[in-house]
């Protein structure tokens, strides 16, 4: 690692050859279409900011991309005032900083960057296109006003577990699929970060099927933020979330993914259990006064892909 941060292996030749790889990752991209319904949703609901972007470019700027602007960027933000080190297993700390320290001479004093934070849109806005396809493929967010850190994430976790989240048994699903049968799958979740968030979800169905299902979805959401869940909703979800606790923290890896998620998003390590403790204790009461307050999640924007037929 050492020899690594000494010497990146920024060469013309190393540019080139991703480059090219990059080019053909983007070339094949062109006929997903989960990926094109997905970035177009991503246009919509976050337009004008940077997550209206690809996160891996598209051809035009890839092609533009000079050896020189890679250099520039690793020296601005390769430094040890960004970095952020999660370490576990059979070692201890002093141990750790012997091996660490002569690694961390490669690494350069610098400025950390500040991170901002975008609001997704708000107004509701759609996106049709067409394409040889055999199905609809129906990508929607809305915004969720709700950042990191905010006391009330435990109920965000839950509510999202019952709308979409849980797959068969979520209200999505059991609309779209066990009741009309318009797709084999249909999935939302809620997404809170340091620098944006957001409520979005997906399905796909057959082309001639496709304004119904976008009705179902919005009706489905548009009744959920009204009505709450039931009893037996919060009580299946809390076995779920609490039951599966050991499988999401059994590996050291998972263990590690963990420490620093409630490292970077500014909690006290411990803070996932915590959660776990409030889900366990959250009454039917204050889990729909929360729904009902977030009811900024039916303002969806649609992105679809699909073959309409000629009048």
């Amino acid at each position: 690692m050492k020899k690594l941060l000494k010497s990146p292996n920024l060469t013309k030749e190393s540019f080139d050859k991703i480059k090219l790889l990059t080019l053909g990752m983007l070339s094949n991209k062109e006929s997903d279409f989960d990926y094109i319904a997905n970035l177009n949703l991503q246009k919509l609901i976050f337009e004008n900011t940077p997550f209206a972007h690809a996160y891996s470019g598209d051809v035009k700027s890839i092609k533009a991309l000079k050896l020189k602007d890679v250099e520039n960027f690793y020296k601005e933000r390769i430094n040890l005032e960004s970095l952020i080190i999660v370490a576990g297993g059979d070692i201890d700390l002093e141990a750790l900083k012997k091996l660490l320290l002569p690694v961390l001479t490669e690494i350069k004093h610098g400025k950390r960057t500040t991170m901002p934070y975008f609001d997704a849109n708000k107004n509701a806005k759609e996106l049709i296109v067409q394409k040889e396809s055999e199905q609809a493929y129906i990508y929607f967010g809305a915004p969720f006003y709700m950042k990191s850190g905010d006391p009330e994430a435990y109920k965000a976790k839950v509510a999202s577990f019952i709308l979409g989240e849980s797959g068969f048994g979520s209200r999505l699903m059991e609309e779209v699929r066990v009741k009309r049968g318009l797709a084999y799958s249909s999935y939302s979740r809620s997404s809170i970060g340091k620098s944006s968030s957001s409520f979005t979800g997906h399905l796909q169905t057959k082309n001639e099927n496709l304004d119904e299902a976008k009705k179902v979805v919005a009706a489905e959401i548009k009744r959920f933020v009204e009505e709450g869940v039931t009893e037996d909703e919060l009580a299946q979800a809390k076995r779920f979330l609490l039951g599966s606790e050991p499988l999401r923290n059994e590996t050291l890896s998972q263990r590690l993914s963990r420490a620093f998620f409630e490292y970077y998003s500014g909690f006290e390590l411990g803070h996932s259990k915590k959660q776990l403790e409030k889900i366990e204790a959250l009454s039917l009461e204050d889990l729909n006064s929360f729904i009902k307050k977030h009811d900024e999640i039916t303002a969806l924007s649609f992105s679809v892909v699909t073959k309409r037929e000629k009048p």
